[in-house]
Formats: C-alpha cells, sequence, structure tokens
C-alpha cells in the first residue's frame, strides 16, 4: 500500500466504503462504473467506461487487497473502493518459466490447476484464486501437454465459496 494511503488512513478513520464504482473484468482491465452504468445494470452486463489513464491504473493496482469477508477493494486513500469482479480476483498471465503474473505485477507460484464447465482455466496459488487470462491458454494448453499441470475439474459457480472472495461486494454491501 503507498505511503500516501497509509497517512490518509490515519488522517480519515473512518470514510465510507463506495460500492459498484470499480469493475474487474476477466481480462484484466478496469472499469469504473458511474450512475449510468450502474442503472444500466450489474457488473460485468454494464461494464461501464474501460479506465485508460496509465498511472491511474498503477496506483489502484499497488493498492488493491482484499478484506476478512473476501470483499476486494481499491484503497484509495482514506476510501475503500469496492472491486466488482466478473470472475476472480487475479488474472494470471502465464510466464516464460511456468510461474504466474497477476493483473497487478504480483508473481505467484500455481499450486493447482482448475478447469471449469466453460473450458476456462484457473489457478490456486499462494496469492489466492484467480483465471488465466484468455491469451495464454495456449500456453497452459502446452503446460499440461508436458506434464506441468494436472486440471481438476470444477463448477465455476462453486469457487468464490471454496476460495473465499465475493464476486459482488454491492450485492453484500452492508457497514464496516
Amino acid at each position: 500500500m503507498d505511503d500516501i494511503v497509509k497517512q490518509a488512513l490515519i488522517k480519515w478513520p473512518n470514510v465510507p466504503a463506495c460500492y459498484d464504482w470499480l469493475g474487474l473484468d476477466a481480462r484484466a482491465r478496469w472499469h469504473l462504473r458511474d450512475e449510468a452504468a450502474q442503472a444500466a445494470g450489474s457488473f460485468p452486463d454494464s461494464r461501464g467506461f474501460e479506465l485508460q489513464h496509465g498511472k491511474l491504473i498503477e496506483f489502484i493496482q499497488r493498492n488493491y487487497g482484499s478484506d476478512e469477508r473476501g470483499r476486494w477493494f481499491f484503497q484509495n486513500g482514506p476510501q475503500r473502493v469496492y472491486v466488482e469482479l466478473e470472475s476472480t480476483p487475479w488474472i494470471w498471465r502465464i510466464q516464460p518459466d511456468g510461474c504466474l503474473q497477476s493483473q497487478t505485477g504480483r508473481l505467484a507460484v500455481p499450486e493447482n490447476c482448475l478447469l471449469d464447465e466453460e473450458g476456462r482455466v484457473y489457478f490456486s496459488t499462494n496469492l489466492g484464486l484467480g483465471l488465466v487470462h484468455s491469451q495464454d491458454v495456449i500456453q497452459v494448453a502446452d503446460g499440461i501437454e508436458k506434464g506441468m499441470w494436472n486440471p481438476v475439474p470444477v463448477r465455476s459457480a462453486a469457487l468464490p465459496d471454496q476460495y473465499g472472495y465475493i464476486r459482488s461486494p454491492a450485492q453484500t454491501q452492508t457497514a464496516g
């Protein structure tokens, strides 16, 4: 977390959280969901505007984390901006050495390879569960053929409970 964010938390400890304004899609793109996007439907059906500003995206990614309930957020100064997830909290890119890199740039070591009913590939890691970016599915297939990974079948609907994350914090919004 950025030092400026930590200082803001100390200075303003009781700023209310923000829900339904930020989304992360299955291709690791961040979406700003203004009032019009929210009124048009829930994420990902109504995505809002894809963020393009590099420095803003870097700031979000440096200050991305989760709370004790499994809700993922971006700590924006003293305010938590809870993130609507299209799929999982992490989107993995396969690195040449078989390690995974998240949308935030963090590296992770794959533990289990999972394959859902739609053919989507996930990895559980030391950081948690993430979906493999669609551009890297060929690399996963090559790794499976080489015996690097043995995919286990899963139902995508069961993943949030099994791995302890909430896809839509807005739907579980409560104080705190």
